[in-house]
Formats: structure tokens, C-alpha cells, sequence
């Protein structure tokens, strides 16, 4: 079979896993030299039949008793079944080694990656990739490569053995191979473009499973249980619809291949039992020969499934390669700085900013000086949370726009950058682990009682107290068990406890009550030191006793000052202040 067979499948994504195949090619290459002892048995065992019926029909002149060579037939049974069993060991241990090597490089990139590549990919696609997609891989280079090794052997030798015993049957035997060859490079090209459509469905299929387990408490809180039920069905007949669409094809392309074994049969027996009527052929011959022919009608419907194999793996790989291959855009300098320490001086220049083509931020020129609070307010939209998540390069940033020290942002390690920084995002995120373990997740080798005090410091101790394990409690997948400002808290906690010169809060009070706010408010207060704080909030309380305060609007500073002076402005932000004293003196008992 040429390369145009396997054109469809794109010969460019299979030889990405060239350098995974080289790297166990020690396995690959024993399990070759097993395959070869195994192949020899099994060739073996038709010889020793032409033997043996020979010896039957002439016992004088055959070398050995029919009884000798039935007991050679069965210990080259047996030897053919233990290599057989350390062949297929060999070669699948390395499929998995190389399954767990794709699998640990692929969540290496993803470590790596920044949320540009996050906001666009969806976590039940990924998650497909590291399951579905990996195991049709690990199927091509574990069962996919045996047996096209164990085919191409087979093939090679029995051909020879045909051609020694008759040529010109061999060459009629052979005649309906092209039609198969035709039938299958026809085929392949539409098997991989829906292989690639099947595995983009069930990634589908899983982002949907993932999304709406997530979200099951939205779903029976607005009683939306049937129409979930029936986005589901929509995507789960999707994703059957396409497999069905490959089962067409295998169902096809395998009758194919059985129906060409089948009709090279047919013509050895026409044709075969003529020449051994005629004495052409000797009854010994004509037992090995078809014996070999009846060898090569598995490794011929193998070729099929072989074949979707390659098509599935070459599919799959490609979805593999969109995390292996995929680039951050946040990178490391190419020069970095040497920095010891950080100070929290943070110099901004007409700060540009866009993503996917649409402006974010527009010329934002800001000085915030060392150990000074800064307050951010503005509309939904404005550009608060993309703001502060540049001063974290959780996206990439223009050089000479962002100065922390005098040093520009892009020349400092981003280990050290964020080592120096604490943040706590707008979504409170935690694992599924202890609280304890929630609240040292970004310091290593934390003492209790620096937990008990992180915990303090964010009002959350006392409420973690009444839970029955105590900080030893597990928190459920996302924190499901505390509430929406018990996380919140867990994450300010967590923040206080990194440390770091620069402390960024992006509306960490916005699930917290008026009560709690101004009780974690003055505990944090007692705690800034010498920090460079920046706290994002739509509540203006949290950002009172800030030493400057911007108000955003459409990416651009439009107000800026303390809370008095902008209140004396009497613009925007001294409205927001009226509006929300209202809704307080409503809302008072």
C-alpha cells in the first residue's frame, strides 16, 4: 500500500509522533525481533503440514514419521504462543509510556500557557483531549504498530514461500489486492475527515457534561432540568450520528478486504486443484500453499481496521498538537533583569490594550507610588479586571507601557514578578482540598498558625471554626460547600499569606455583607505595611481610605483623585457615591 493510500490521514501529523516512537525505539525494535520469532512459528506450521502430507502419501522416502512431525507442528504452536505473549507486552508497554509521556508534556504547555489560549479553549475540550484523544493515539502506537508490523512480515514471507512452492498461483492469488487498494485510498481520505468530526463532537459531548454538572444548582434552582436534558440529546445524537457515519465506512472497507481473501481462495482451489489432478502440483504444495494464503486473510481485514486506526490517531493527534504545539503570547524575556526586590513603585505610559481586535484599554498614563493604595471603579466593561491582570502579565503587554521600579514589566521574570505580587481574581477559585491547604496554596512550607492568622486577617476564622474538621475541612469541587463570600475570604487569605510587595484584590468583597466588608476592611488595613495595594470594587466603601482613586470608563481614566476630591468633582464618581448612599438609607431598617 503506497503513500497515497494514507493521503487522507495527513502523513504531517502522524510523523509528529516520530520523535515519541525513537525515544522507546529499543522497545519497538525487540518487540520487531519477537514479532519476527512469532511470524517464523506460525509460517513454519504449513511447511511442516506439506511435510507431513508427504510423508503420509511416501512414508519410504520422507526424512521423518508423520507422528514427528505432528509433535514439531505442536511445539511450534507453543513457541509461537509465548513469543507471541512477549511481543504484544513489549510493544503495548511502550504505547503507554508514550501515552504517559504525550499526557505529561501536553499539561506541561498547558502550565505554560496564558489565558489568551484559556478564554478561547473550553475546559470539556481539553479534558476530551487528555482522555479520548490520547487513548486513540496510545491505540495507534500499541495495537496500530503490532499489527502493521506483524502484517507487513506476514505478507513478506508467505509471498516468498508462495512464490517458492508455485509463481504463477501466487500471481493469480494476489489478483484482487489492486481492487482492494483502489476501494481503500478512496476510502481514507473521508475516514480521517470524519474521524477529526467524531472526536470534535464527543468534545462537545464532554464540555456539555462538564458545564452542566457545574452549573446543576443554576439548573434546578430556574428548573431547567428538561431543557438541559435536551441539549444534551441533541449533542450526544450528534456525536453518534458522526461515529455512525464511520461505521458506514468500516462496514464498507472491511467486507472488502474479507471478499479478497476470500476470492484469491477461490481461485487457488480452481486453479490449485487442477494442477495437482494434473501432477503439476504435489498435495503437500497445494496443503502449504493454501495454508499460507489462509494466513494473509487476517493481516488483509487487519488492514482495515489498521487503516481507521490511523485515521482516528492522525485525527486525534491533530487535536493534540493544538495544546503541544500551541505558543504563549505572555513570554519570558529574552534578557531579563535581575531583581532582589521589589519595592511596589508601579509607573503606567499610555497603556494600549486589545484582544481579539476589540480595545480594552486606550492610553491609560498612571503613577502609583510605593506603598500607596490605589482605588479602581468604573461600569461592568470598563476595563478594571483587564487592568489589573496586566500588572500580573496574565496577558501579554507592550514593552515601555508598564514600569514596576523603574524596571519594565516584560524584563522581569515572570517567576519573580508574581512571586512579588498577591493576587486574589474577581472569580474566588479553590480546589478541591482542605481549607488549610486552600489557603498555603501559593506558599510552600506554612506553619498552622500562619494559616489561623491569613484566615483571621480575612474574617474567615471563626466561621471555619464552627465547621466539624476545622481548617482540615475539605472544600468540594470548586468550593462548593462554603458560601460565595466564604470563598472569597479563603482567596484574600490566601493572598495575605504569599506576601509580596504588591497586593492586587479584583472586587474581593462583592459576596460579603456590609458588616463583614468593614470588619475584613480593617483588619486589612492593619496589615497593607508597606504594600502597594490596588483594590478593584463597585462598592466605594472598600475604596474610601485609598490614597488615589481612577474611575474607568470604555478603557479610559476618566476621574482621578482621592475620595474627597472626586466627591468635590461632582462627576461620575460623586454620582455613584449618591446612588449607593440611597440604596443604603432604602435598604436601613
Amino acid at each position: 500500500m503506497g503513500p497515497g493510500i494514507f493521503k487522507g490521514c495527513t502523513i504531517r501529523e502522524l510523523s509528529l509522533l516520530k520523535s515519541y516512537l525513537l525515544e522507546n525505539r529499543r522497545s519497538y525494535v525487540s518487540g520487531a525481533l519477537l514479532l519476527a520469532g512469532t511470524s517464523f512459528f506460525a509460517l513454519s506450521i504449513p511447511w511442516l503440514l506439506k511435510l507431513a502430507v508427504e510423508s503420509i502419501r511416501s512414508p519410504g522416502q520422507a526424512g521423518h514419521s508423520p507422528a514427528w512431525y505432528g509433535g514439531t507442528i505442536i511445539v511450534a504452536a507453543i513457541l509461537h504462543g509465548i513469543i507471541r505473549i512477549f511481543s504484544r507486552t513489549t510493544l503495548l508497554h511502550a504505547a503507554r509510556r508514550i501515552e504517559f509521556s504525550i499526557r505529561e508534556r501536553m499539561y506541561d504547555r498547558l502550565q505554560q500557557l496564558d489565558l489568551a489560549f484559556f478564554d478561547q479553549e473550553r475546559t470539556g475540550d481539553i479534558l476530551s483531549r487528555f482522555a479520548n484523544d490520547l487513548t486513540n493515539v496510545r491505540m495507534l502506537v500499541g495495537f496500530g504498530v503490532l499489527n502493521i508490523i506483524n502484517t507487513l512480515l506476514v505478507y513478506a514471507a508467505a509471498l516468498v514461500l508462495m512464490c517458492s512452492l508455485s509463481p504463477l498461483l501466487t500471481l493469480f492469488a494476489i489478483l484482487p489486492f489492486p481492487l482492494m487498494i483502489f476501494v481503500v485510498k478512496r476510502i481514507s481520505a473521508s475516514m480521517f475527515r470524519r474521524s477529526r468530526h467524531a472526536q470534535e463532537e464527543l468534545a462537545k459531548l464532554t464540555s456539555t457534561v462538564e458545564e452542566n454538572v457545574s452549573a446543576a444548582a443554576v439548573i434546578k434552582a430556574y428548573c431547567r432540568e428538561q431543557a438541559a436534558i435536551a441539549s444534551f440529546t441533541a449533542v450526544s445524537a450528534g456525536y453518534m450520528k458522526s461515529n455512525m457515519r464511520i461505521a458506514q465506512l468500516r462496514g464498507l472497507m472491511i467486507p472488502v478486504m474479507a471478499a479478497t481473501g476470500a476470492l484469491g481462495t477461490l481461485i487457488v482451489m480452481v486453479m490449485g486443484g487442477g494442477q495437482v489432478v494434473a501432477g503439476k502440483l504435489t498435495l503437500g504444495d497445494f496443503v502449504a500453499f493454501n495454508g499460507y494464503l489462509a494466513m494473509l486473510i487476517w493481516p488483509t481485514i487487519m488492514m482495515g481496521w489498521i487503516l481507521n486506526l490511523m485515521q482516528r490517531g492522525a485525527a486525534s493527534m491533530e487535536r493534540l498538537n493544538r495544546i503541544l504545539q500551541a505558543e504563549a503570547a505572555v513570554r519570558e524575556p529574552e534578557h531579563p533583569a535581575v531583581v532582589s526586590r521589589v519595592d511596589g513603585r508601579i509607573e503606567l505610559h499610555k497603556l494600549c490594550f486589545s484582544y481579539g481586535g476589540k480595545p480594552l484599554l486606550s492610553d491609560i498614563s498612571l503613577v502609583i507610588p510605593a506603598g500607596s493604595r490605589l482605588g479602581i471603579v468604573g461600569p461592568v466593561g470598563a476595563g478594571k479586571t483587564t487592568l489589573v491582570r496586566l500588572l500580573a502579565r496574565l496577558y501579554p503587554v507592550a514593552d515601555g507601557a508598564i514600569f514596576i521600579d523603574g524596571i519594565d514589566i516584560n524584563a522581569v521574570p515572570l517567576a519573580t514578578l508574581r512571586r512579588f505580587i498577591g493576587f486574589v481574581p474577581q472569580e474566588s477559585f479553590l480546589f478541591s482540598r482542605s481549607i488549610a491547604a486552600n489557603i498555603a496554596f501559593g506558599s510552600s512550607g506554612t506553619a498552622d498558625e500562619d494559616v489561623r492568622r491569613a484566615a483571621a486577617l480575612a474574617s474567615l476564622h471563626t466561621d471555619v471554626e464552627q465547621f466539624p474538621e476545622g481548617y482540615a475541612s475539605m472544600v468540594g469541587e470548586r468550593g462548593i460547600t462554603l458560601s460565595g463570600g466564604q470563598k472569597q475570604r479563603a482567596a484574600i487569605a490566601r493572598a495575605l499569606l504569599k506576601g509580596g510587595s504588591i497586593l492586587i484584590l479584583d472586587d474581593p468583597l462583592s459576596a460579603v455583607d456590609a458588616a463583614t466588608e468593614k470588619e475584613i476592611l480593617t483588619a486589612l488595613a492593619q496589615e497593607y505595611g508597606a504594600r502597594t495595594v490596588i483594590i478593584v470594587s463597585h462598592r466605594l466603601s472598600a475604596l474610601r481610605d485609598c490614597d488615589s482613586i481612577i474611575y474607568l470608563d470604555e478603557g479610559r481614566i476618566v476621574e482621578q483623585g482621592s475620595h474627597q476630591e472626586l466627591l468635590r468633582l461632582g462627576g461620575r464618581y460623586a454620582a455613584l457615591h449618591r446612588e449607593q448612599e440611597l440604596r443604603a438609607e432604602i435598604a436601613a431598617p
